[in-house]
């Protein structure tokens, strides 16, 4: 017998509340729940076998609203049953509650990650759910102009449709359900989006020596206001340019190139999970150094969360 996996799991006896398992295999990939197996692969055989055959298949369809295949199968004269759950395409719970397999364990889902869960089991993203009462002329027309000056330079619209009204551009841009705008639209192009987005905003800290934090700003605004502001704060105030000269011509270099830099303030703001409510965080250190410096804010702010700067 193989061992347990994200597909398949082994419990010794039957207890109606590993219904949960059922239901967690049902809304991940679908799975095999073996009745009767230790969980080192044993078989040590279950008792009233017949019977579980008849009452599992009920209990499921009663508290799951769904139907399994139960097989009773035997090895060495032990009889252990064979539970088969396909993966629905809509959500499926258990007492009110909505499980998920995930690995080798099965997981309660709650809050964020269940909105991220029924939406997904929706077809749907978290940035492409309606928002009531959101309207174009609620919108900044000064990013509007940016983003088609941005657009233009890179060719990747046609003119004609950088030529439209905002309205027509935000159909191009696919921002429209029905007659609402999305939740990217106030992201992208509302002056103050954490009306809408809880956390829709970035706080920036210049630290001494661990939490030894010296000052901080925040930064609001929509994704492209954001990165402008913080270019020009982190570029500024927080990081110290190294000043050369070229015969007369006085050049400052900075610690981060402004490319890299504004690759990953880019990442942190397209990367980050807007659906948890906390705000990105940007850490500058006065004396971070070393060969790690760079796999440091890569791989922070592909998380979404924070990330960290040398000065």
């Amino acid at each position: 017998m193989t061992t347990e996996s994200q597909n398949i799991e082994f419990k010794e006896s039957w207890r109606d509340e590993y219904l949960k398992w059922i239901c967690g295999f049902a809304n991940a990939q679908g799975g095999t729940l073996f009745v009767g197996i230790k969980d080192n692969g044993e078989i040590c055989g279950v008792q009233e076998a017949k019977k579980l055959m008849e009452d599992i298949p009920n209990k499921v369809r009663d508290m799951l609203g769904i139907l399994v295949d139960v097989n009773q199968k035997e090895d060495n004269k032990k009889q252990y049953l064979e539970i088969v759950t396909e993966a629905y395409p809509y959500p499926i719970s258990f007492r009110g509650k909505y499980y998920q397999r995930s690995g080798v364990t099965n997981q309660e889902l709650k809050g964020a990650a269940l909105d991220r869960f029924m939406l997904r089991k929706q077809g749907k993203t978290w940035d492409g759910v309606p928002v009531p009462y959101l309207k174009t002329e609620d919108l900044d027309n000064a990013t509007f102009d940016l983003f088609r000056k941005y657009a233009k330079r890179s060719e990747r619209m046609e003119d004609a449709d950088l030529m439209d009204d905002n309205h027509g551009l935000l159909e191009e841009l696919r921002l429209y359900e029905s007659d609402y705008l999305k939740r990217a639209a106030a992201l992208l192009f509302h002056p103050d989006p954490e009306r809408y987005v809880t956390g829709s905003f970035v706080k920036v800290g210049f630290f001494r020596e661990g939490m030894d934090l010296v000052y901080q700003d925040e930064v609001h605004g929509n994704l492209f206001q954001q990165i402008v502001k913080l270019m020009d704060l982190l570029c500024t105030k927080y990081m110290k340019a190294v000043v050369t000269y070229d015969g007369i011509h006085r050049i400052e270099t900075l610690p981060i190139p402004r490319e890299a830099l504004r690759e990953a303030l880019l990442n942190a703001c397209i990367n980050k999970d807007y659906a948890e409510p906390s705000p990105i965080q940007i850490r500058v250190y006065e004396n971070k150094t070393g060969n790690c410096k760079w796999w440091c804010i890569a791989r922070r702010l592909d998380s979404g969360n924070t990330a960290i700067f040398s000065s």
